[in-house]
């Protein structure tokens, strides 16, 4: 017994002469995701990231600098809560999901600075993932600035990881960027730094120790910057980093600043299998909920568009009213009517178009360059858009020419008062039951919930690029292979998808089924379709019907089998129906099967390919599927 008390009494000497305490562990209900959390040597806060026990992310940093203190370094632990339990439902009008239900294990730690000032983190862990932000509870009428945040994803350098490089500001067309149209690096060394020179964005997809994290974040309010990932040499870990000077709105903030108490936004790491990478809904968990009442003018569907084809001398009142009639031929509820429409057809054409789609039960988006002085694009209207005075007046225009939405142009970047800026506009657009498009844009990180007339966002290298450059056309393959498993996980995405007949000036790479697929695979509260009618004649009754009753917001989504830019296979159920479709990004054949047991109908089709072109089939419930896809070729299923 003596011997016993004297060896406790020894381990609490060491204890106490190291300066070491007992971590403490937050885990999800399923307890499958660990977290440890503690301070260092240097009182700075850090966690580690388990799953089903193997280390996933190493000791990484927390923290946050602000302008007027440190939450950084020479901090205490003040305490730690018990598990709260969160429980939510909500719905979506577009998405993988309809009826959604978020549950997770929340742990507050308080935490103090060598000034008493506190700061708190609070994590929650769900069954697919983690989130994390901090709160600064005080109450203060000072602008208080935050200069740098420390949170960082510490991976061990045999992580492989697929991830879009981040775009210099104020270089491309027009000095356009940033605007996430990059093409991705796949499969690469977790510390490989980009040609470009200013890091990562959001998601970001790795693998280590076998386990798929992506990463992102969710619930940019307007007092923050979007961030990015910049790999910190250093720490040896992929650092939360702010914009670049450029991404400001005309003499507004870059970096975060705001009166206390101040929550920063979600980080979220979502945890676990490709299947639970895709099938997660974490992106929209974590969002503010919408505060939008009336939601009845808020529609998903398709939308025919002349200009990514035939370019700008599309914009005219004869195209249009073609496209009019292409759009209620193949029953889509929506034409978008792109840049200068404003001179090339007028406000009183304009007016008369509107008239004659309400006859077809076609609604009419228009396009606007939401640019001041940020880059020198021409395209127009321009500089309607800038203060809450302009945007009154424009959308009262628009609401008396019956315009049901608008797509957003041109955008200046992440810094806090852009962020600010793309809070008005979708507020404002809300208030005039006006659908929101944003092109040459950020990252939406959940504001698709926040505001549910965001019906989809650009944010990526899409068709527009493949009809300029065969370069590009070669790539795409493997790049439409990539985006379901990272940018278009938990946010909208305008592609602008699928190109069945042929593209001017360029060989496309993809098959026409490959084309076929994508309007499925590819999320978007609408879907703009690059096909033209002249091209859309010269395809089968069957394709041309499948096209006609394409959703696009669904009630469940099932991951069936991929490989990040190699291929996938996706199904998405609306109603009591089905659709099971899947490309192949690469240049050898793939045979796929599928089990149908999970499907509702006993009956239905596939449409596929041989040497000839098209082919369709029955499928049924009661066997399994055997696909042969075509190198860069792709199949939809509908039961």
């Amino acid at each position: 017994m003596k011997k016993i008390l004297l060896l406790t009494l020894l381990t609490m000497s060491l204890t106490s002469f190291t300066g070491k305490s007992t971590s403490f562990f937050f885990v999800n209900a399923d307890k499958t995701i660990k977290i440890e959390f503690n301070l260092t040597q240097r009182k700075t806060p850090y966690y580690k990231v388990f799953f089903k026990e193997k280390l996933v992310i190493n000791t990484s940093d927390l923290g946050i600098i602000r302008e007027d203190a440190n939450f950084y370094t020479d901090l205490k632990i003040v305490k730690v809560s018990k598990l709260k339990p969160i429980k939510a439902t909500y719905s979506m009008l577009q998405g993988k999901k309809k009826q959604i239900s978020y549950v997770a294990n929340q742990y507050t730690v308080s935490l103090q600075n060598n000034k008493g000032e506190s700061m708190d983190i609070i994590f929650q862990l769900s069954h697919d993932g983690i989130a994390l932000r901090y709160h600064f509870p005080e109450t203060s009428k000072e602008i208080k600035k935050i200069a740098e945040e420390k949170t960082s994803y510490n991976f061990d350098t045999t992580v492989k990881a697929w991830l879009q490089p981040m775009s210099k500001a104020k270089t491309g067309w027009k000095e356009t960027n940033p605007s996430y149209e990059e093409h991705y690096a796949m499969g690469v060394p977790v510390n490989t730094k980009p040609a470009i020179g200013e890091g990562w964005v959001y998601p970001a997809l790795f693998n280590a120790n076998n386990t798929w994290l992506l990463i992102s974040e969710v619930g940019l309010p307007r007092n923050y910057c979007g961030s990015r990932l910049v790999y910190n040499d250093a720490s040896n870990a992929l650092q939360v980093t702010f914009p670049q000077k450029e991404e400001v709105f005309p003499n507004g903030a870059l970096n975060p600043e705001s009166q206390l108490p101040w929550y920063t936004p979600w980080r979220i790491i979502t945890v676990g299998s490709l299947k639970t990478i895709t099938e997660s809904t974490l992106g929209t968990d974590l969002a503010d909920p919408s505060t939008v009442t009336d939601t009845s003018f808020i529609k998903s569907g398709i939308a025919s568009w002349s200009w990514v084809l035939l370019k700008d001398e599309s914009v005219n009142f004869e195209t249009t009213h073609k496209f009019i009639d292409y759009a209620a031929a193949m029953n889509w509820p929506y034409c978008l009517i792109d840049a200068d429409w404003d001179t090339r057809i007028g406000d009183e054409k304009m007016k008369e178009l509107s008239v004659y789609a309400k006859g077809k039960n076609v609604k009419l988006l228009v396009w606007y360059n939401s640019s001041g002085s940020w880059n020198s694009t021409e395209y127009h209207p321009k500089s309607k858009l800038i203060t809450h005075a302009d945007r009154v007046r424009e959308f009262t225009r628009l609401s008396k020419m019956g315009i049901a939405g608008i797509k957003v142009d041109f955008f200046g970047g992440d810094g806090q008062s852009m962020i600010a800026y793309y809070h008005d506009m979708l507020q404002d657009a809300a208030a005039y039951k006006l659908l929101i498009n944003l092109h040459g844009a950020t990252l939406p990180r959940g504001w698709q919930r926040t505001y549910p007339n965001l019906l989809t966002t650009e944010a990526v290298k899409g068709y527009e690029y493949i009809t300029f450059f065969q370069d590009i056309a070669d790539l795409a393959p493997t790049h439409c292979a990539m985006l379901p498993f990272a940018r278009n996980v938990f946010d909208p995405m305008d592609f602008t998808p699928t190109v069945l007949d042929s593209i001017p000036n360029i060989q496309r790479k993809t098959t026409p089924a490959f084309e076929l697929a994508l309007p499925v695979l590819f999320l978007s509260g609408i879907q703009h379709m690059a096909e033209t009618p002249d091209g859309m004649a010269k395809m089968p009754a069957y394709v041309v019907d499948y096209l006609k009753d394409v959703p696009t917001n669904w009630d469940d989504s099932k991951f069936i089998d991929g490989y990040p830019g190699k291929y996938i296979v996706m199904a998405r159920k609306k109603d009591n129906v089905w659709h099971i479709v899947g490309i192949n990004g690469e240049k050898i054949t793939k045979e796929i099967e599928i089990d149908l047991s999970f499907v509702v109908n006993a009956a239905g089709f596939i449409i596929s390919e041989n040497k000839k072109g098209f082919e369709q089939h029955p499928v049924s419930k009661s066997t399994r599927l055997k696909v042969t896809m075509k190198p860069h070729g792709g199949f939809v299923v509908k039961i």
